[in-house]
């Protein structure tokens, strides 16, 4: 069973700049293509990034493409997410997700993602 855990999170200004890690154990990462979610107070998780097993394909959401960058180093078991310029609309509880098997196209829909970690909170205030 894979365990992800999820850490970097905290409170920043806006136009300030975060990096969330998302650790695997149990399980090799290498073979898991890895999702970054979202969550807003009140609004449905939504997809922002995603990153192919071997970190050669990268999908962002419109939202925060220019902004935020996804990384992985496989033999750290390690996925990073950094976050730069961020928005008070970037708020929110920050999850990260794995697969095996998902096309690149679907790579930002929740329902593809068979692990997940339990969240870092973002706040970005004002």
């Amino acid at each position: 069973q894979l365990q992800l855990v999820e850490s970097g999170g905290g409170l920043v200004q806006s136009g300030g700049s975060l990096r969330l890690s998302c650790v695997g154990s149990g399980r090799s990462l290498r073979v898991y293509r890895v999702g970054w979610f979202r969550q807003a107070p009140g609004k449905e998780r939504e997809g922002i990034s995603f990153i192919s097993s071997a970190g050669g394909r990268q999908i962002y959401a419109d939202s925060v493409k220019g902004r935020f960058t996804v990384s992985r180093d496989n033999s750290k078991n390690t996925v990073w997410l950094q976050m730069n310029s961020l928005k008070p609309e970037d708020t929110g509880i920050y999850y990260c997700a794995a697969v095996v098997n998902i096309e690149d196209t679907k790579g930002l829909e929740v329902s593809g993602y068979d692990y997940w970690g339990q969240g870092t909170q973002v706040t970005v205030s004002s």
